[in-house]
Parts: C-alpha cells; structure tokens; sequence
C-alpha cells in the first residue's frame, strides 16, 4: 500500500510518500518538504504567532493535496518539539485540524529517541549489536541506547540546532563569545544525561541519524547523497573537531557554499555541529555512522508492526470461528 508520514517538525514539514507492506522494507517514492523553521517562530511567550500558525495550515494542507495527488492511502500525521512545547501548542492543533482535516499526533520526546531508534535497529540488523544511536534536530537531541528493538535507555534533550541557533547565536558569524557560552550550556546538558546510560555498557555501533549528521559528514568528506542510499558514510569526531572552529569563523552564507549543506540550513550548521562534537566526547564516540533512516522511517515501520498483528488477530479469529463451525456440524 501506499502510505504518507507528514512530519511537522521544527524545520520543516515533510511529506513523505512510501510504498510499504509488511515484511518488506518501505520505498520511498516521493518526497515533498517546506521549510518553516517553527522553532524560530516561538516569541517571547513560547507561543506561535498567527503568521506562523498561518503557514503551518497552508503548508500542511498543500501537503495532503501532495498526498491524494500521488495515491497515497493513509497519511501518517504528527508534530515534535516546536509544537509538542509551544505555550499554544492545542490551539496550533485545533485549527490545523478545523481548516485541513489532519489530525497532528503530537509525539513525546521519548517517544522519538524509541521510533528512531527502531528504524535503525531495522536498517543495520542485529549484527550490529548494542546500538547507541544520536538525532539532532531542529528542537531536540534525541538519544537512545539498546541491543533490542525497543531501546534500554531514551532520552530528548532541548539541544536542537534551531533552537540553539536562534537563542545562543544572534550575530553572522557568531561572536567568540557566543560560541563559548553555548558549548558550556551544550556539555553541561548532555553530561546530565550520560550516567543513565553508561550503566547498560558500551554500545557495539554507534549511529547518527538527521540532516545535520549527514551535513556534518559530507563536509568532513563522506559520500554525496547523490551517490546512492546505500553507501557507507561516517563522521569522525577528531574531523569534527577540525571543522568546529572552522565553521563559528564563517558566515551563513560561506556554510552554504560547503558541500553538502544546504542554504536553509547553513546558520543553524555551528550548533549542530556543537551538539555532535558534545555528544561524540561525552559519550566516548571516536567514529559514528550515518543511517538514511530515522524518524519518519520508525513511524511506517511501527505502523506495518500493527498491520501484521492486525491480520494475525483476524486470522486467528476467523480459525476460532471455522473450529467452532466444525464443531457444531
């Protein structure tokens, strides 16, 4: 079947169009994506505007027009940390489902350190062992830890590029002050959470996942996008220590010269890569590896889950049914 995942994140909203069926891995066939940056919209009060809650509507709904356009069955709809914390976070929902029908399931932090987390213990397979696996996004820092598909430790940290861009580092380029103060705050946010964590062991694979990774890594020199999904990429961290201060020297505009990064992201590149190298060193990460699959993957992934149990439980009801007629006759 044809399926949807509308993701309303604190970049962007995306659509992705996959065919998927149980027991098959999911193909993507179309993808279609708008830039919003709603974790930037948040004003004083935490709130989203009218103007940004305006866009999201239009935004969302050109997404389902995407959606029935390209035959999709079911849409998958749900939002992360700039909706999840805005202070008029069910008003944002309310009207979003008043004027396109869409229903956003608002998902927890922990919730998206376990959904990613499944789609990469999916994408490398149980060889790989004990997985640590690092999200950064827009919002949040997503970290999960496990041998299993459902991880043994999951945590959301409010250490995602945009926000951190957008509170920490106003000038372009960064003052070298800036840049100090929001290493500290980035450390001492992440060192909070490494003891629960080094309680389960060392992890056999570490894993990073989202945009960011995959810019940080084809800037220090892992294969183009466009040379396929399934090449191997990986960052390591003495290359991402080279490129920090590298990049807290550049303008927006020079970052997006690099290859790899993308205009819409370039400002919010410095922070990201901050949040990486933090995480990296607290958590003893000499080289990590890029998975194509993250969060968008984790909620088609679990929603095939159901439908296998789906046609289980009506299988087995319809057996109990076929005996008793038996039984009867």
């Amino acid at each position: 079947m044809r399926l949807g995942v509308l993701d309303v994140g604190s970049n962007t909203v995306h659509l992705l169009v996959v065919d998927a069926h149980p027991g098959a891995r999911p193909l993507p066939a179309y993808s279609h994506k708008a830039e919003l940056r709603l974790a930037e919209l948040l004003d004083v009060r935490g709130t989203i505007g009218r103007v940004g809650i305006d866009r999201l509507v239009g935004t969302v709904a050109d997404a389902m027009r995407v959606a029935e356009d390209k035959g999709v069955e079911d849409v998958l709809a749900f939002a992360t940390s700039a909706v999840r914390e805005a202070a008029n976070g069910e008003e944002v929902l309310s009207r979003v489902e008043r004027e396109t029908g869409v229903r956003l399931t608002v998902l927890s932090g922990a919730d998206e350190a376990r959904l990613t987390f499944l789609a990469v213990r999916r994408w490398f397979g149980w060889s790989a062992g004990r997985l640590l696996v690092l999200d950064i996004g827009g919002g949040s820092l997503e970290v999960a830890f496990g041998m299993d598909e459902y991880p043994d430790a999951a945590v959301s940290l409010p250490l995602g590029a945009g926000r951190l861009t957008g509170s920490w580092l106003p000038a372009d380029p960064p003052a070298a002050d800036d840049v100090r103060a929001l290493r500290k705050h980035v450390r001492a946010e992440i060192a909070r959470a490494v003891p629960d964590f080094a309680r389960h062991g060392r992890a056999d694979h570490a894993v990073g996942t989202s945009k960011t990774f995959r810019q940080l890594a084809r800037i220090g020199g892992a294969a183009r996008s466009a040379d396929g999904l399934y090449m191997q990429r990986t960052l390591r961290r003495d290359v991402l220590e080279d490129w920090v201060p590298r990049l807290a020297a550049m303008t927006a505009g020079k970052r997006a010269e690099l290859p790899g990064v993308s205009e819409g992201r370039a400002r919010q590149l410095l922070a990201g890569a901050l949040v990486a190298e933090g995480a990296m060193d607290l958590f003893e990460i000499d080289e990590l590896e890029i998975c194509p699959w993250a969060l968008r993957e984790g909620v088609i992934l679990r929603k095939l889950d159901v439908m296998v149990g789906e046609v289980a439980g009506a299988a087995r009801d319809q057996a109990v049914e076929e005996r008793r007629g038996a039984a009867r006759a």
